[in-house]
């Protein structure tokens, strides 16, 4: 299993609300192309992304579910994406002060991306994982620059300034 932590520097509440919108999934994880469709609540267990993956014209339809779910806490996903196979993917945040430590485990779990040798198959897992935690943290950043609260502090700090 491949683990990687990353210090967003944002409130949990903040990270949770772009991980609870399936539109932003194709925007931080590295790989997927777009999603096409979103099955059931998400992030209500059971749920699925229906997405593709990869470039084009090799793209592939994938689908990711929603195995478990500890709401503004942790996502237990299963990825589905043959011919590559499928990993079993844990997204867990843990805030501190303003921020948050946003930990993914990651592994390929059946076909043929789980016949890598276990410390290949972590080291390149962990650089793909290192690039979704910096674009998850971009969003995150975003949403917070946006916040209404944000826009008064703005505002104030302009009002102050003329």
């Amino acid at each position: 299993m491949s683990t990687r932590h990353h210090w967003v520097p944002v409130r949990s509440e903040l990270v949770w609300e772009v991980l609870s919108d399936p539109w932003n999934y194709p925007v931080f994880v590295v790989g997927t192309a777009h999603l096409r469709a979103v099955e059931g609540d998400w992030p209500v267990v059971g749920a699925v992304l229906h997405h593709s993956f990869g470039a084009w014209p090799l793209m592939q339809r994938g689908t990711s579910t929603l195995d478990g779910v500890d709401p503004g806490k942790r996502l237990e996903l299963t990825a589905k994406g043959w011919p590559l196979g499928e990993a079993r993917v844990v997204i867990s945040l843990l805030g501190r002060g303003d921020g948050t430590i946003v930990t993914i485990e990651e592994d390929a779990v059946s076909g043929p991306g789980s016949w890598v040798p276990r410390p290949l198959r972590a080291l390149v897992i962990g650089l793909r994982n290192k690039e979704l935690l910096a674009r998850l943290e971009d969003l995150a950043v975003g949403r917070l620059d946006a916040s209404p609260a944000a826009e008064r502090a703005a505002g104030e700090a302009s009002e102050t300034a003329g």
